[in-house]
């Protein structure tokens, strides 16, 4: 089966512009934060979202100590403070 994607040229500081319109449909605005991921020969781009440090939800996170973490996981860890 062929690809039918759009083709972009990688430029020589090895950037690549990944068309307005996949932005738009994925709701990433300049700056955002992508993550890149290898699976055998291909790179797959995807919106970065923050997940907890400990379990890996992704709301209602706050940060602690420069981690992100969950409110039930912040409040396990100060129920074993005390």
């Amino acid at each position: 089966m062929k690809s039918q994607g759009i083709v972009r040229n990688i430029d020589e500081l090895g950037r690549i512009v990944i068309p307005k319109e996949y932005r738009t449909q994925l709701g990433i605005a300049n700056s955002d934060p992508v993550e890149m991921i290898m699976e055998g020969e291909r790179v797959i781009l995807t919106k970065y979202r923050s997940v907890c440090h400990f379990c890996g939800e992704t709301d209602s996170l706050i940060d602690y100590r420069n981690k992100k973490i969950c409110q039930k996981c912040a409040s396990e860890i100060s129920k074993s403070i005390i």
